[in-house]
């Protein structure tokens, strides 16, 4: 039983001392990324067409359609 006591409070400290070490390396900047977002405009993004846009587009197709049947009837 005094084994698992001391594995236990081992175990705690020692997740106490990574913690500590974690926090100190973020206030020192450790994971700042300085270099990402300077080369971040050099890649291609993809375009994503949401429904809106889609619907957009149709009902200008539909219209541009519609109106040189008009004019190819008048002519």
């Amino acid at each position: 039983m005094n084994v698992i006591y001391l594995t236990l409070i081992i175990s705690t400290i020692v997740a106490i001392v990574f913690f500590v070490i974690f926090i100190f390396s973020l206030k020192r900047g450790q994971y700042d990324d300085t270099y990402t977002p300077s080369v971040r405009m050099l890649f291609d993004d993809e375009l994503v067409k949401d429904k809106t846009s889609e619907k957009n587009t149709t009902s200008q197709n539909t219209t541009t359609s519609t109106n040189s049947k008009t004019n190819k009837s008048e002519t």
